[in-house]
Formats: C-alpha cells, sequence, structure tokens
C-alpha cells in the first residue's frame, strides 16, 4: 500500500493545524485532525518523548512515534533561541489552529501564551491540554496518565471490581483527552466561521476522564441523597470477564433472560435452561455473578467459532478476543483496512492503524507517513518566504 499521496480531500482540506506538543495527547490529537485532511506542522525538538526508546533503522522513529504523528510535517526549532522562537511565531501566524501541553510556566517564559497570541491572531483557535485545571490548586503539578487514572476515580473503580488498585493497561487519559481536543477544536472552528473570531480552549486530562469514567459509574450517586452506590453494577461483577471456549477465549456476555436460556440450551444444558433465575423477564442483580459463573464453565463445551455463530443466531452479545499479536491476520481488521502493512521511506515496511471514521463526500486518508525529526524545516519556511513575498 502506497501512504504518501499529497493531496487532501478530507473535511479539514484547507485547515493548517500547528502541533506543539509532546508524548501522546497531544500528537494524537494533531494526527487525527491530520487524518480528516488538515495541514498539520510539527514544531519539534529532538528530545521529544515520543521519539525515545527502540527504533528500527533512524533514532527517533519509534513505534509510539510512527503512530502519532503521520499525516504532519515535521520543523526542528529550538523555542530557547530567540531567532528559532521568531520563526515558530511566524509560522504560527499562518495557522488556525495550535495545540500545545507545554506546562503554564513554560508557555509563559516563551511568550506563547494565547494572552501573548491572541491580539495578534485573533482568530487561531488556541488549544491548551494539561493535567489539571488552570484555576486549580493542582495546576501546574506533573501529569501521567497513571495520576490521571487516579484522580479520575478510574483506580478506585478496578480497585473494587479486580481487588486490587491496578491500572487500565492503556494510556486512556491521553487517549480520552485527545479525542477530546478534537471536538472542541472542531466546535470552536464552527464557532470562528460564524464569528470570525478564534478562542482559548482548555482541556484538563483529569476532568476529562472523570466526565468520561462518571458516565455510567456515578449511578446511583447521581441522586441527592445517593440511591444506592457508585459504581455500574454489571461492570463491577468479578464475573464479568472473558471466558476459555474450546480453543481460545471469548466475550459471551448474555443480558436478557432470554439470551442466558437459549445459551444455555446450546452449551448442552436444558437443566440450566429452565434455572428458575432466568425464567421471568428480568435478572435479579445478586443473580447475575452466579450467572456469569455458569457462562464460564459452560462455555469450553464449544470452540469460538462454534460459540460467535450461535451468538449471532440468538442475539447474544459476543466477541472472539483479538490477540494482538494476531490482529494483522484477523478477518475484521483485514477486511476494514485496520493494520495495513505500507512501505515508510526510512523505516521500511511497517503496520499502519487504519482511520476508524468513514465519510461518504470527504474522505480521510493517510497522506504522510511519520516524519522524521525536523524532515520539512527548509520546505515549511521556504513556503512561508514565499507567502511575505
Amino acid at each position: 500500500m502506497d501512504a504518501t499521496t499529497e493531496s487532501a480531500d478530507g473535511p479539514l482540506d484547507g485547515v493548517r493545524v500547528i502541533d506543539l506538543s509532546t508524548v501522546v495527547m497531544g500528537p494524537y490529537a494533531a494526527q487525527i485532525l491530520g487524518d480528516l485532511g488538515a495541514d498539520v506542522i510539527k514544531i519539534e525538538s529532538p528530545s521529544d518523548t515520543v521519539r525515545s526508546g527502540r527504533y528500527r533503522n533512524t533514532p527517533g522513529m519509534t513505534p509510539l512515534n510512527l503512530n502519532v504523528n503521520r499525516n504532519k510535517r515535521s520543523v526542528s526549532l529550538n523555542l530557547k533561541d530567540e531567532t528559532d522562537r521568531e520563526r515558530a511565531l511566524a509560522l504560527i501566524a499562518t495557522a488556525d489552529v495550535l495545540i500545545t501541553n507545554m506546562r503554564p510556566g513554560a508557555l509563559t517564559r516563551l511568550g506563547l501564551t494565547y494572552a501573548d497570541l491572541a491580539e495578534r491572531h485573533p482568530r487561531l483557535v488556541y488549544a491548551h491540554a494539561q493535567g489539571f485545571r488552570g484555576d486549580s490548586a493542582r495546576a501546574g503539578h506533573a501529569a501521567y496518565d497513571e495520576t490521571v487514572q487516579a484522580s479520575s476515580g478510574l483506580v478506585d473503580v478496578a480497585h473494587r471490581a479486580l481487588g486490587r488498585p491496578v491500572y487500565l493497561p492503556t494510556i486512556i487519559g491521553d487517549k480520552v483527552a485527545a479525542l477530546t481536543i478534537v471536538y472542541a477544536v472542531l466546535a470552536a472552528l464552527v464557532h470562528r466561521d460564524r464569528t470570525g473570531r478564534g478562542q482559548h480552549i482548555e482541556v484538563p486530562m483529569t476532568d476529562t476522564l472523570l466526565a468520561f469514567n462518571l458516565v455510567e459509574h456515578l449511578a446511583g450517586h447521581v441522586y441527592e441523597p445517593a440511591e444506592g452506590a457508585t459504581g455500574f453494577p454489571l461492570a463491577m461483577k468479578r464475573g464479568h470477564r472473558a471466558v476459555p471456549t474450546a480453543d481460545g477465549l471469548a466475550c459471551i456476555v448474555p443480558y436478557s433472560p432470554q439470551n442466558y436460556r437459549d445459551f444455555f440450551a446450546a452449551a448442552g444444558r436444558p437443566d440450566l435452561a429452565e434455572d428458575p433465575r432466568v425464567a421471568g423477564p428480568a435478572i435479579e442483580d445478586a443473580d447475575v455473578d452466579p450467572l456469569l459463573e455458569l457462562v464460564a464453565r459452560c462455555a469450553p463445551s464449544l470452540s469460538t467459532e462454534e460459540w460467535e455463530e450461535i451468538c449471532a443466531k440468538h442475539s447474544i452479545p459476543m466477541a472472539p478476543v483479538l490477540e494482538l499479536d494476531r490482529a494483522a491476520d484477523d478477518p475484521y481488521v483485514r477486511d476494514g483496512h485496520l493494520l495495513d502493512l505500507v512501505e515508510h521511506p526510512s523505516e521500511g515496511p511497517i503496520r499502519s492503524i487504519g482511520i476508524p471514521v468513514r465519510y461518504s463526500a470527504t474522505p480521510a486518508s493517510v497522506r504522510r507517513l511519520a516524519p522524521l525529526p525536523g524532515q520539512h524545516t527548509d520546505e515549511v519556511f521556504d513556503e512561508l518566504a514565499a507567502r511575505r513575498s
């Protein structure tokens, strides 16, 4: 697959984004905007964390970098150097959107706060993401995904559901905040098109993940006084887990009494299909864990493929557990081009994560694979000079 076409037909074609961010949250948000057609220019230094770690051919071309910096052009600037800072300001002057996750103190020292830029660039949409709200006692504190999971209540949910105060084994705070940056920027661009005015957007990771977490887990505490405990009941059950089949693992989650009856009958357990706990129109909360344990005991009677066919027939929620080591060979992943093999100019064959959204009129696309550090510095500033002449 060739993923180096320069044309952009996506819905954000014509929008320029300056990515002045590091690690995952800001870069991932900027990449999504790039996938949607925006011209994304990443201002970076060689110390960018996402470029640290194992690489195959070229220093800085790490798996994480390859996954969050496609559809961007990279310029290398040392913002502590006055000349480079002025070059950055000149580049920002051409932008519709600026995304940064630099700490407020650093932005102030560099003269890159929204207040510094807004008067000269009133149409600029300025998205600033950080760990905690700028007006809170924690403003400026170091924040990482683990601290955000803790401060958003996610660790408490895991502790209560699993018996251990573990972190979710994915950087969910960074990625949820990235998606929030994207929709916030898009809304601000709509507002700007209506009014001609840009604005400052603050996306605190903790607030974002707290709101995300509480959609279901606030539960009975939605009411005052509380009507029951926090925590979404099914998710808090010990039996709420994938189960072993005859040849692998599967998610099999009967929700209704009929689901359970059909499942037990298919498992060759007509006695369980007649169980009084699944005879009525609803299942008592206290019965859910015992019933899930019965599902786990019955599931090894058939293969994953057999269960998928049976569950589809009876509308029982089910999915095979995708093994990441074999993801590229999974028919659903392969047929949806969710993990295609592409040829990177410097790194050779790599797996490119697919774009999950499909547009009928303005398709998103992968036009550029992740660039080398500073690869487009001359190109971008030559364009800038041409615009001024």
